[in-house]
């Protein structure tokens, strides 16, 4: 990965799961708007966070939502989805 694929991984989501033996993790995703037309562009993202913690035997016990603008290049809204998972144990 390069640093551009770091500066975007970083912007759209945490990595909090990656330790062992945790009974709660807690991530966010930012969903941001569509450049053109309405609703989210990254939805799938998100999809793709909570399946992969799933599979690490978690499920999903919150979610917030937070929303906040953008004034920067491209505009457009942002929602920060923060997630509670818990360990199925």
């Amino acid at each position: 990965m390069g640093f551009f694929d770091n500066v975007k991984q970083e912007g759209t989501f945490s990595n909090a799961s990656g330790a062992n033996g945790l009974h709660y993790v807690v991530l966010q995703v930012t969903l941001k708007e569509k450049f053109f037309g309405t609703g989210s562009g990254n939805l799938t993202e998100l999809e793709d966070v909570i399946n992969r913690q799933a599979s690490k035997g978690y499920r999903l016990h919150t979610i917030s939502t937070a929303n906040g603008g953008s004034k920067g290049l491209g505009g457009g809204d942002r929602i920060q989805a923060t997630m509670v998972f818990e360990k199925i144990v």
